[in-house]
């Protein structure tokens, strides 16, 4: 009798938590989901930091191991935390980097900036210098990876190996579904000015996305929809710039990443990049949408640190 009073008070306990947890959720969801990208970060064992540039412009980032630097970027529209599962992985092994770019997150936002990708990989130079942090092996993810190939072109003796995440700014690559849709309609699903919009890029762009609740969701998407008039511009500067012959015949050994899923970049533009990159790696994903890292940030991460300790 003792034991079954002892397990049902532990079953009570456990009923406790998890409606407790529900309801901060429902009940307090901006103060749930910093908690939760704390603890994720805690987890990864990444810590938040500030940096002023040269000119004053503030930089928010996420810094965690010890070893060569390695620097990621993210994607349109996306933020410092999109690598930070898959940063747990590695900041047993490196220094992890991990900026809110200019224009997005926490960093600085100024309205009337320059947020091309040579304009944004020439303020990723300033923030790795100084931090100390090159050279670099860098990485990035669909715009940051457009932004992380635009550096190596112009920074190359700065970073040791590149990290591509379906990168963007392959253009001659068959249209994606949302370019067809963009083209054909002139809305761009990557803007996002309502909950619900965000709730539907979350779909298009992961084909298999984390759990989360949609009171943690909604406080994602009112972050975006803060910033919707300065993402138009920014996504004209990002739409209208091509890298390809600004890569070809990049020496930087590089893996390139995409998932066959991919809806936002089309996956034939891995085969595109490869052939103008000498040193280039192709690895298709499968059953993966336009992140990776957010997708499968075990397998992500597994690859990646093969591809940094092979010869």
């Amino acid at each position: 009798m003792r034991v079954v009073r002892v397990v049902r008070v532990v079953v009570l306990l456990v009923l406790a938590a998890v409606v407790g947890l529900v309801g901060c959720v429902y009940l307090a969801p901006v103060r749930t989901t910093n908690f939760a990208l704390a603890l994720e970060r805690q987890r990864a064992g990444l810590e938040k930091k500030t940096v002023t540039l040269p000119g004053g412009l503030r930089m928010v980032y996420l810094e965690g191991g010890s070893g060569d630097p390695v620097v990621l970027v993210h994607g349109f529209g996306a933020d410092k935390d999109n690598f930070t599962r898959v940063a747990r992985d590695l900041t047993p092994h490196y220094r992890v980097i991990i900026p809110d770019l200019a224009g997005f997150g926490e960093s600085d936002k100024p309205a009337d900036a320059d947020y091309a990708p040579i304009a944004q990989a020439e303020r990723i130079h300033a923030f790795a210098t100084a931090l100390g942090a090159t050279p670099m092996h860098l990485g990035g993810s669909s715009m940051g990876g457009q932004i992380a190939l635009t550096y190596a072109a112009r920074h190359p003796d700065a970073v040791r190996t590149l990290w591509l995440l379906a990168p963007a700014g392959v253009w001659t690559a068959p249209p994606s579904e949302i370019r067809v849709t963009y083209d054909k309609t002139g809305k761009n699903p990557l803007l996002v000015r309502s909950e619900e919009e965000f709730a539907q890029l979350l779909e298009l762009v992961m084909e298999d996305p984390p759990y989360l609740p949609r009171p943690m969701v909604n406080v994602m998407a009112r972050w975006r929809i803060a910033n919707a008039d300065l993402e138009e511009r920014i996504f004209t500067q990002i739409f209208t710039d091509s890298v390809e012959g600004r890569v070809a015949g990049l020496p930087t050994r590089t893996l390139i990443v995409w998932g066959d899923r991919d809806r936002a970049l089309h996956v034939a533009s891995g085969e595109v990049l490869r052939a103008l990159l000498p040193n280039a790696t192709l690895v298709i994903m499968p059953g993966i949408g336009h992140a990776p890292m957010i997708e499968r940030p075990k397998e992500s991460a597994t690859r990646y640190l093969e591809f940094l300790r092979s010869p």
